[in-house]
């Protein structure tokens, strides 16, 4: 089981905390008001008031043996750099930090945190690409570069099998599902005939994605 240490619990963290606890996660929430940590503290494992710019009250607590800590304190730069600080100073091995603009992005990412998302960036992206296709049944961001598309099936395609389109070697991408009337074939072999109707579901990188967006 992971365990994951969430400090600031505004819209954003608190969805967050409730997600991974969800998920099966080991969660300790925290935050400075009483009433934030009060709203999340049936929904996690922990919940603690305090203060993670105090370093003792994060030792206290003994985050150092978390896998991860989400600072998810967006609009406050200098909150952000002294957590993040604390932080690493207590070994914790993995920081994802929640910034408010690409200044703050960059601050944060020279102290070395690991992962700076700035949600509402990365949905209007996410969404823009949705949008920006009329193909695009569904998208889900995997990391930065990579994701997977949900697509109908391209005209072009269909009555072809697999082997003969060649999708890896001509596009990029991975066919790792198709779906058709309510049934789903994972990882559909190389004599597989795509047919109307089908929902191909696909991994790639975004360019590729891109590519098979367009089709």
């Amino acid at each position: 089981m992971k365990s994951y240490v969430v400090i600031g619990l505004g819209r954003f963290g608190a969805s967050l905390a409730r997600q991974l606890c969800k998920l099966g996660a080991e969660v300790l929430a925290l935050d400075v008001k009483g009433d934030l940590v009060q709203q999340v503290a049936s929904e996690v494992t922990h919940a603690v008031v305090g203060d993670a710019q105090d370093k003792e009250v994060l030792r206290a607590l003994v985050v150092r043996n978390m896998d991860c800590a989400i600072i998810a304190i967006g609009d406050n730069l200098a909150a952000s750099v002294l957590i993040t600080m604390n932080l690493k100073e207590l070994g914790i091995p993995f920081i994802v930090c929640k910034a408010h603009d690409e200044t703050h992005r960059k601050v944060l990412e020279k102290l070395g945190v690991d992962r700076v998302v700035i949600p509402e960036q990365e949905y209007a992206q996410r969404l823009a690409r949705t949008l920006n296709s009329h193909n695009v049944l569904d998208y889900i961001e995997l990391s930065e570069d990579f994701g997977i598309l949900d697509v109908p099936a391209p005209a072009a395609w269909q009555g072809k099998t697999l082997r003969e389109l060649n999708i890896r070697a001509k596009l990029g991408v991975n066919i790792i599902a198709v779906e058709n009337g309510g049934k789903t074939n994972v990882s559909p072999g190389a004599d597989y005939a795509i047919q109307s109707g089908d929902t191909l579901v696909v991994l790639g990188d975004n360019v590729s994605l891109e590519k098979v967006q367009k089709l």
